[in-house]
């Protein structure tokens, strides 16, 4: 067993994430501290943000970024050598636009885009697949209005096309694409959700809070991948992409369909 105890109070809110090369802890001080395997400390992050209200480590494990009482989101690269020793923690980009603090973000699978849920009644998504290491600022792509309360947590889908948002014990489902609001979740749990999440494949969202996970079928996701077929289809000019997309949507709302005629019974 490998130990890692965090200077911050355990009483505190404490965040623990592993990336395959390293694993960062964070307190709700301002400390984000990054460990590698064996329990040694590679790294420690001062976010100044005042207090942190969450963390992540990026699915690519390249990034890990931290939100609090600040508007707005800082990103860190997490460098190692091409043997594999750590090299550096290096500033990577911020988010910024919100006008309060954000309660919390996420990232796409690829990392190529984030999403942002702030204490100011919005959400934003960003394009993030920038030239950091050049200065290039991540591009906002849209802000969305939305319900909030303090401890909101946003999930984006791993492919990008869906947001969910909890407020207290409700959850809402946003097209990534459009901004429009598709799906609601009243009282979910008995208590304020803790924490969203999507499965690897996009097919469902999970939500925890009470001692219970309750698992949700993505049909917002059904939908906006099959608009987005559809709409890839009118621009196809092969006929092997147009028959690909036309049994991929087929595909995709056989499997809508059969989700949708399971709710109803």
């Amino acid at each position: 067993m490998v130990q890692y105890k965090h200077n911050a109070m355990l009483d505190c809110w404490f965040y623990v994430l592993f990336s395959g090369k390293f694993i960062m802890s964070a307190s709700v001080d301002t400390t984000i501290v990054i460990w590698d395997l064996k329990g040694e400390v590679l790294a420690t992050i001062n976010t100044n943000q005042m207090t942190n209200s969450h963390a992540a480590v990026s699915p690519c494990g390249r990034f890990v970024a931290s939100c609090g009482f600040t508007p707005d989101v800082k990103v860190w690269e997490v460098c190692f050598g091409k043997s594999g020793e750590f090299r550096e923690v290096a500033r990577a980009f911020d988010l910024k636009g919100h006008s309060a603090g954000v309660y919390s973000f996420d990232f796409s699978n690829d990392s190529r885009r984030m999403v942002t849920v702030s204490k100011d009644g919005t959400w934003k998504l960003w394009d993030t697949d920038v030239e950091y290491k050049k200065k290039q600022d991540p591009y906002l792509l849209r802000t969305v209005p939305c319900k909030v309360s303090e401890g909101s947590r946003i999930a984006l889908s791993p492919d990008g096309r869906v947001v969910a948002i909890s407020n207290v014990c409700d959850i809402a489902m946003y097209n990534a694409t459009t901004g429009e609001l598709e799906e609601e979740f009243h009282s979910v749990h008995n208590g304020e959700i803790t924490d969203l999440k999507f499965d690897i494949n996009n097919r469902f969202l999970l939500s925890t809070g009470d001692r219970v996970i309750r698992v949700f079928h993505n049909v917002t996701g059904y939908r906006a991948a099959i608009q987005d077929m559809q709409t890839m289809l009118k621009k196809a000019s092969n006929d092997g992409v147009r028959q690909r997309l036309r049994q991929q949507i087929t595909d995709a709302q056989s499997a809508l369909d059969t989700v949708l005629n399971a709710a109803k019974n």
